[in-house]
């Protein structure tokens, strides 16, 4: 599969890192409103897989079709940004700095959010036959997840809170994993392989992450879902990007880059 060995794909994190600094606003714009609005679609492709077969396993293992296609097509997720960017500012490439970090993060979380909730619109004309008759059991299914994870974590107080933030974390350790496997492999196969296996776990899971809950929520609010705005950023959105932020940075890009680019024993050839 053409395996490329850590301490050269780390690097590649990196270098990934610092070209989308220097890349164009325009241009980081559109590639994350592609990223949230194929993974958005991904999303209903998986729940409608589970509906209809009554299998969640089958649903998870099929859902990671849009992660694949959106990293081939070289589109960005917030989660992915997360993990590569933070890298540029710590190894002080030059031009990088924490004020263009944080802008990035929040254009690419802007076109994100655009592309998954243009996607719930869609899919909710779909699903009502342009809002004339009630949503099928898919759009049912939906409306019911944004209210499960959102007043579900509510009813639980501090200890939700801290629920749905640990979820996040474990979703972007996974995730993350994902973004760093499309750099493993210099051939198609070998880096849809490497991505594949932790989206699927981290769906099958239900781990919390950002930009699937961009397109969930609000299309479950679209469809009746029974909870608020502030309910979907306080009890969702907001502990979840923090979480996807933390468990990326520390439990992938970190430790990949202290052990394989700063602490990696040298090899001599005396």
């Amino acid at each position: 599969m053409s395996y490329i060995v850590p301490s050269e794909f780390v690097t590649k994190m990196v270098d990934a890192g610092e070209s989308k600094i220097y890349m164009a606003t325009r241009d980081a714009l559109i590639r994350a409103y592609m990223a949230g609005a194929i993974l958005a679609i991904a999303a209903v492709f998986a729940v409608t897989i589970t509906v209809q077969t009554g299998s969640a396993i089958l649903g998870a293992a099929l859902f990671p079709v849009g992660f694949c296609i959106l990293y081939l097509m070289g589109f960005d997720l917030l989660t992915g940004v997360f993990v590569l960017t933070p890298l540029a500012l710590i190894e002080r490439r030059p031009g990088v700095t924490l004020g263009a970090v944080l802008k990035h993060w929040g254009v690419v979380f802007v076109g994100n959010f655009l592309g998954a909730l243009t996607v719930a619109l869609l899919m909710a004309i779909v699903f009502t036959y342009g809002f004339s008759v009630p949503p099928g059991k898919v759009g049912e299914v939906i409306s019911h997840i944004g209210e499960n994870r959102t007043l579900g974590y509510k009813e639980y107080g501090a200890a939700g809170m801290l629920t749905i933030f640990i979820r996040g974390v474990l979703c972007n350790w996974m995730v993350s994993l994902g973004v760093v496997g499309a750099m493993i492999s210099t051939s198609v196969s070998g880096k849809v392989i490497a991505m594949w296996m932790p989206i699927m776990l981290f769906f099958f899971m239900g781990f919390e992450h950002s930009v699937v809950n961009m397109f969930l929520f609000p299309s479950a609010l679209i469809m009746g879902g029974n909870f608020s705005i502030m309910d979907y950023l306080i009890w969702n959105e907001i502990p979840v990007v923090l979480g996807n932020l933390v468990g990326g940075i520390s439990l992938t890009g970190l430790t990949l880059y202290t052990t394989h680019v700063k602490t990696a024993p040298r090899r001599s050839f005396n």
